[in-house]
C-alpha cells in the first residue's frame, strides 16, 4: 500500500507541476492556481508516506 501512496504522490506532483506550467503560459491564472494545489498535495503526500517511513521498524 505504501508504494501506491507513494505512487500517487508522484503523480499529484507530475500533474500539478504540468498545470502549473501550463496555465502560466497560456496566462490562466485558475489553472496555475490548480496546479500549484495539486502540486502541494502530492509534496503533503509524499512527506506523510517518508516520515511512516522513517518510523516503520526496519
Amino acid at each position: 500500500m505504501a508504494a501506491d501512496e507513494k505512487a500517487q504522490a508522484k503523480g499529484e506532483q507530475a500533474e500539478g507541476k504540468i498545470k502549473k506550467v501550463v496555465g502560466g503560459a497560456t496566462g490562466n491564472e485558475s489553472l496555475k492556481a490548480a496546479g500549484r494545489a495539486e502540486e502541494s498535495k502530492g509534496d503533503l503526500r509524499a512527506a506523510k508516506e517518508k516520515a511512516k517511513d522513517a518510523i516503520r521498524p526496519k
